[in-house]
């Protein structure tokens, strides 16, 4: 008969309290886990674009060179280049994958047009067009890109500056440089 007569215990409103802080923290844990979770199952990508250089001859004919390095964790497939804002022509595109006994000079070289040419500069290189291939850089890797046949820059453009856009699944990566006067 006492018990119930006293007033002693928790009021509705400090039970209501109670009840909602425990279920925002148990949440707050949840969330957390959920995020730890993914984000150390999943690989990113990075990729590094190094060396660029865009170059115009006293024709009107210009060409772009430039490395990129997959630096993520995980294999890569690039689905298109951009050159100031226009798709590279995929027959123009030409990739050397280099391998740990493959060595650069320290810049890239102008070209001539034309995979034979850059066999020429670049002994024991493996150029390859890009075609309708997918063009696959392993983690870790690094690949020599030359693009010719560059119509919408020409000679007036020199000195200004040209962005170029690498396109995967996930993600662009986007370098600038200045066109150069091909040598």
């Amino acid at each position: 008969m006492r018990l119930i007569k006293s007033k002693r215990g928790l009021s509705v409103v400090v039970t209501t309290l109670i009840i909602l802080v425990v279920s925002v923290l148990l949440a707050t844990v949840v969330t957390f886990h959920a995020i730890n979770v993914v984000t150390t199952r999943v690989q990113d990508e990075y990729l590094q674009i190094t060396e660029l250089h865009v170059w115009c001859t006293s024709d009107g004919n210009a060409s772009a060179a430039f490395i990129i390095t997959n630096t993520g964790g995980r294999d890569v497939v690039v689905d298109k280049i951009t050159v100031r804002g226009r798709k590279a022509d995929s027959q123009k595109i030409f990739y050397w994958k280099l391998t740990s006994d493959d060595t650069l000079p320290n810049e890239l070289e102008w070209v001539v047009g034309s995979e034979a040419y850059l066999e020429g500069n670049y002994s024991g290189s493996d150029f390859n067009v890009l075609g309708t291939n997918s063009l696959i850089l392993p983690s870790g890797a690094r690949m020599v890109v030359y693009i010719f046949g560059l119509n919408h820059i020409s000679t007036t453009d020199i000195g200004v500056t040209v962005s170029i856009i690498v396109f995967t699944a996930n993600a662009q990566y986007h370098k600038e440089a200045n066109i150069e006067a091909a040598p």
